[in-house]
């Protein structure tokens, strides 16, 4: 008897709990808990009872766990958010790399986003494969996406901005890798981020479309390595017109002085924009960067403003900080 009163007072406890929990965040659609004390245990479960093409919000809580899963969000999926319980402690993870049977650089995702109106807050997103070649821990192609206050943690090619007409702002975000850990042909903003280098090597590989006016636009960040780690590149060009530049950041003693790489092809000097604007920190000394990159004027930076990068046709529903 006392064995179904303990079963049954805990059951009454969780719903409790999670009564409580929605009535202090009515506008949270589905919780996910692994301990079942949610809607779903799964995220992409909670992901696919969004249903398709939603034209409201769709609000997903995930509370404190690490959640084993690799997870699509597709195209077909729009107006979703991933709220984490803790940045620390919402973990997704997945294991995937180059390499493995069937998998690629393009498969090896843990989330992978192609919906457009996605976001994701207050979480981690990791692969953790190790150093095992390139293992992708997001991947983005959906236009209008946000991530805000969460870790993206990796090795090679952590983060991959695909999707030439895809827009991606980064905000308060944590990424960390160790080769071109940030790649791909997307319009991105990352704002108040701290970008992480395990290793000596390239953070930036982009591969901008020749028609595109900006490609990745780093402001207010703060470039940071492990102690040993002292010859980094603040990019390379993976195809012809990659544009990367960074502003207002701090960058660490580990950039090295010339700045950037040309990916063993000088024919890319000469089509590939790399620039730079009112950097501080050991590593923003520009006396020694390569000739063939850029070092903005007042006036050219001050076009490098949020609604300029963008050319949003449509109001982004977010704080767009001091840009």
């Amino acid at each position: 008897m006392k064995k179904y009163f303990f079963g049954w007072l805990l059951s009454c406890l969780l719903l409790i709990s999670t009564n409580t929990l929605f009535a202090t965040n009515p506008r949270y659609t589905y919780i996910v808990a692994l301990d079942g004390s949610g809607d779903y245990q799964s995220i992409q479960e909670a992901v696919t009872a969004c249903g398709a093409f939603s034209m409201e919000e769709k609000i997903i809580f995930i509370k404190k766990g690490h959640y084993k899963e690799k997870i699509l969000i597709d195209s077909f999926h729009s107006n979703i958010t991933l709220v984490g319980e803790s940045e620390k402690e919402t973990i997704i993870d997945y294991n995937n790399y180059s390499g493995q049977q069937g998998i690629g650089t393009f498969t090896s995702y843990t989330l992978k986003i192609l919906g457009d109106y996605i976001k994701i807050e207050n979480l981690t997103v990791e692969n953790s494969a190790g150093r095992v070649g390139q293992a992708v821990a997001l991947h983005v192609e959906g236009d209008f996406f946000i991530a805000s206050n969460c870790s993206i943690l990796g090795n090679q090619d952590t983060l991959y901005t695909a999707g030439k007409n895809s827009r991606q702002y980064f905000k308060n975000c944590y990424i960390s890798g160790t080769t071109d850990f940030i790649f791909g042909a997307a319009t991105a903003i990352f704002e108040g981020c701290e970008i992480h280098s395990k290793t000596n090597s390239f953070i930036t590989a982009a591969n901008t479309p020749q028609e595109n006016v900006f490609g990745y636009v780093f402001t207010k960040c703060h470039l940071t390595a492990d102690d040993g780690v002292d010859k980094v590149y603040l990019g390379r060009p993976w195809r012809d017109y990659a544009k990367v530049v960074f502003m207002d950041c701090d960058l660490g003693k580990h950039i090295l002085a010339v700045g950037w790489h040309n990916w063993d092809n000088p024919k890319k000097e000469k089509t590939a924009f790399f620039a730079e604007y009112n950097n501080n920190g050991e590593g923003a000394n520009v006396s020694k960067r390569v000739s063939w990159s850029h070092q903005l004027t007042k006036s050219q930076a001050e076009k490098y403003q949020f609604k300029n990068i963008f050319q949003k046709e449509s109001n982004w529903d977010l704080e767009k900080g001091d840009m």
